[in-house]
């Protein structure tokens, strides 16, 4: 049975899941992302490097870092995971960033860290509690980031493509216009992009408009709004890839938000 339980306090959004037969497509988010594997083991290709996370595992993606996800067997998996909005993080570590160069780490004080904030956040606790166990947590990922850039420097084109299609999420992908900045085909475009950033420029412009139709519905709680707003057919489209990416509808994910 797949079970996905999503709450947001002011600063965290907060994810309690367990399922057997659910696949997250390939997708990326804008927050940093953690989590905790608490039974089975979840496998997931991240950056197109197989990965395994086991009981106690402690998960640390960086932003916009492609990634899938199942379970390894039928006997399914539970995990937690939370989504750190960069800003935060960065005002909690004086304006530097985060990037997590060891994908999976098993550090029971951690991952500890991680169980209580996630609770806080599930069962509404008091938003200065909340923002105390970030600040702390923050402060113990710290400890696991390393100094280097996530993008390296030939994936130049990469980054200036993101940026396009980030400004342009209500419009359909039009990848002509978009190779043309380039000075190249839209086929050496999609070449291109695709050996940088593993996954085809339409797939990441899809999972851009799902990403900021999340947001959409988190700010006006408006499903019809988020749907035009990004650029959706309708919402049967939203909901359709939505699930993919967050294991819930849109709506579903509003009511949840809203309880």
């Amino acid at each position: 049975m797949e079970q996905f339980s999503y709450r947001r306090s002011q600063d965290v959004l907060a994810l309690s899941a367990s399922f057997t037969d659910f696949t997250y497509k390939k997708h990326c988010h804008e927050e940093y992302a953690v989590g905790v594997t608490l039974r089975g083991i979840q496998q997931y290709n991240l950056d197109g490097h197989y990965q395994a996370s086991h009981p106690n595992g402690v998960m640390l993606f960086n932003r916009e870092q492609l990634h899938d996800g199942s379970s390894y067997d039928k006997e399914g998996i539970d995990y937690v995971m939370l989504y750190l909005k960069p800003e935060l993080v960065e005002e909690i570590m004086g304006k530097k960033e985060l990037c997590f160069s060891t994908p999976i780490v098993y550090d029971p004080k951690l991952a500890q860290s991680i169980l209580m904030l996630n609770d806080a956040v599930q069962h509404r606790q008091d938003e200065a509690e909340c923002s105390t166990r970030l600040y702390d947590l923050v402060q113990m990922l710290a400890r696991e980031e390393q100094p280097a850039k996530l993008w390296k420097p030939q994936d130049s084109l990469v980054r200036k493509a993101i940026e396009i299609m980030h400004c342009s999420t209500a419009d359909v992908l039009k990848l002509d216009d978009l190779s043309a900045e380039f000075g190249l085909s839209k086929f050496q475009f999609i070449r291109e992009f695709k050996a940088c950033a593993g996954i085809s420029p339409y797939q990441f412009f899809l999972n851009c408009k799902v990403e900021h139709a999340r947001q959409a519905v988190e700010k006006q709680k408006d499903l019809y709004a988020a749907v035009a707003d990004c650029g959706f057919v309708d919402l049967t489209h939203l909901n359709r890839h939505f699930k993919r990416v967050f294991g819930v509808t849109a709506y579903e994910y509003m009511l949840q938000l809203q309880r």
